[in-house]
């Protein structure tokens, strides 16, 4: 997808369109953001010899900001790149969010009808302004964890995977940050960004990045031992999220009042012999004035997790739903598909676990749209359909054809690499 094999392609996005009063689904136009730096303005190199400004994975979560404007969060930083397992590759990348232009122009005679020209306006990293806890190093093979841009009031949120301390849950005040998902606030000053290591949703100052809140999550989806390696906190621990497969999706109902998380992957006790087939995922709706938490359970059909929510409404929802299959892993993309969700009469299912759980799983249509197929009708076979499908975004409404039609952004994750 790169027009110079010197770039990193570090977003393709998707445009598709869907008339108020018809089911059907139209692809409008793709666009790539190329480059190698964005502009945060870093100048060192990571521990992995990684530039700590590189460009890439800000697919991982998009949202709409109004006119032509998106925010795109990265996810905790460039760690396809081997160096050293004890910390699963992982580097002090300073967490942060992109903001996007994207612009839709109609391109009347072409393949498809609209351009979407990508510009990238603002890099803004992520901070607390009261102490966070990071990893000493010690017997790891790398240094102390906390940022060098670390200053008595900025203290830098990172992907490093020690940056927490000894004892506790995985939801203390760790350094420690794995951004997914994102949305903006309704009066536009603040965004809510979800993420795997805790999991955590915090919401952070859209202008300048500092921590505002953390909220308050329910307790069985952390975990009570913490390792810098993934899978051995998945292998030790018997309850709490999955290594790696946290709180991936994020909406905000359209009256800001709700957010709505979605975890990647079932829990630790989801899972195994209490529901062999593996396949029920949880959701957490979370009151952003009170804090008050409810959850419910998701079924996956064909893919083998969730990577994004997106409201349609205060109860109907689109669920991104995929494979890991596609372009980065060298193979034919099969499940990239949307469902509708409706919590509407939901069951509460905080106190369910295994076949219980399963059971009381929300109802689920579509799919709305299948987008290997979608993509395979103008042209692009399986082979390219990147294999980390990530982001959803509603954005402004355009005309096709004297019809008004809603526009859907989809976002990849590059992972950081071409």
């Amino acid at each position: 997808m790169c027009r110079s094999s010197t770039l990193k392609a570090a977003l393709l996005l998707s445009v598709f369109a869907a008339a108020p009063a018809r089911a059907d689904v139209s692809l409008l136009a793709i666009g790539t953001l190329d480059g190698t730096t964005d502009l945060s303005g870093l100048t060192n190199t990571l521990e992995n010899g990684v530039p700590a400004n590189i460009l890439g994975g800000l697919g991982s979560g998009i949202a709409y900001a109004g006119g032509d404007t998106f925010l795109a969060v990265p996810d905790r930083g460039p760690n396809a790149v081997p160096f050293d397992s004890k910390i699963d590759d992982t580097a002090s990348y300073i967490n942060r969010f992109q903001t996007l232009t994207l612009n839709l122009t109609a391109n009347p005679g072409g393949a498809l009808p609209f351009t979407l020209t990508p510009t990238l306006t603002k890099t803004t990293l992520l901070y607390s302004s009261t102490p966070l806890t990071y990893g000493t190093g010690a017997g790891l093979g790398v240094g102390p964890g906390a940022p060098a841009q670390n200053t008595p009031d900025k203290f830098y949120f990172t992907g490093r995977s020690d940056n927490f301390g000894p004892g506790g849950s995985s939801v203390t005040t760790n350094a420690r940050f794995d951004p997914e998902s994102v949305r903006v606030s309704n009066d536009g000053k603040s965004v809510f960004i979800s993420d795997e290591y805790g999991p955590y949703v915090r919401q952070f100052d859209r202008s300048t990045g500092q921590l505002i809140k953390t909220f308050t999550l329910p307790s069985n989806l952390s975990v009570a031992f913490q390792s810098p390696q993934g899978a051995v906190e998945t292998s030790t621990n018997t309850s709490g999220r999955t290594d790696n497969k946290g709180m991936e999706g994020l909406a905000l109902t359209p009256d800001g009042k709700t957010l709505v998380g979605i975890m990647q992957a079932p829990l630790i006790q989801d899972a195994g012999k209490t529901n062999p087939a593996d396949k029920t995922v949880r959701i957490v709706t979370i009151d952003v004035a009170s804090g008050d938490t409810k959850e419910y359970a998701y079924n996956l059909t064909a893919g083998s997790g969730v990577s994004d929510i997106v409201a349609l409404n205060d109860h109907q929802f689109l669920v991104d739903e995929r494979d890991g299959n596609g372009r980065a892993n060298g193979n034919n993309a099969v499940a990239k598909q949307l469902f509708i969700i409706d919590t509407n009469g939901a069951t509460d299912v905080t106190d369910l676990s295994g076949e219980a759980l399963k059971d009381a799983a929300i109802p689920k249509s579509g799919p709305f749209l299948d987008i290997v197929a979608a993509l395979g009708a103008n042209g692009i076979p399986p082979s390219v359909v990147p294999a980390k499908i990530e982001g959803l975004a509603f954005g402004q409404d355009v005309t096709v054809d004297g019809q008004v039609e809603h526009t859907l952004y989809v976002s990849n994750d590059n992972d950081f690499l071409s």
